[in-house]
């Protein structure tokens, strides 16, 4: 494979992380900047592993982890996705006057950490097929670790411009965003 291929992958691989990152970065709004920054990282970082997981154990449990990765990837983001969309309603329901007083939620590093698992499942089974390809597995899992870390940069600039704009809805959208990339890793 080119290095142009294994950025194409790498862009293919990271529109998840790119999808979450946008939902994050208009659903925690309170979040600090350094915490938002730590998402590019933790999902180039994951997207990286995970193809070389996937080559080095690809033999041993990649038809166990290929057979499951949708029904993990739906759970884990259906879980947080549905928290999202439930404490978003709730707060649309409170009176204005109480709505300021709300904490927003917290973006936590098991969140981060549970979100960079479930977008990078897929990078796992990409590793297993890059077994049969012979490529160099160390600088392909750099160059989609790169790959992602730049996408989810440009996905928080756009979650930011786009979270002003809905406001308290921001929440709601990101749950929902979150559960439909569940469905699609379970379902297509």
């Amino acid at each position: 494979m080119s290095i142009g291929e294994i950025v194409l992958l790498g862009v293919a691989l990271a529109m998840d992380a790119f999808a979450v990152t946008i939902s994050n970065a208009f659903c925690y709004r309170g979040t600090s900047r350094a915490r938002l920054l730590a998402l590019p990282v933790a999902f180039g970082l994951f997207q990286g592993l995970m193809p070389l997981f996937g080559f080095f154990l690809g033999g041993i449990v990649g038809d166990i982890i290929e057979a499951y990765a949708g029904v993990v990837t739906l759970v884990i983001l259906g879980i947080i996705g549905g928290n999202m969309i439930k404490e978003g309603v709730v707060a649309l329901r409170r009176p204005e006057e109480d709505v300021c007083e709300l904490s927003a939620p917290e973006l936590t590093a098991s969140v981060v950490l549970m979100q960079s698992v479930a977008t990078s499942i897929d990078a796992f089974a990409v590793g297993v097929s890059l077994r049969a390809v012979n490529v160099d597995i160390a600088a392909s899992a750099v160059i989609i670790a790169v790959t992602t870390c730049a996408c989810c940069f440009v996905a928080l600039g756009l979650g930011k411009r786009f979270g002003n704009v809905l406001g308290d809805r921001a929440q709601i959208v990101g749950g929902v965003v979150l559960v439909l990339i569940g469905l699609k890793a379970m379902f297509f």
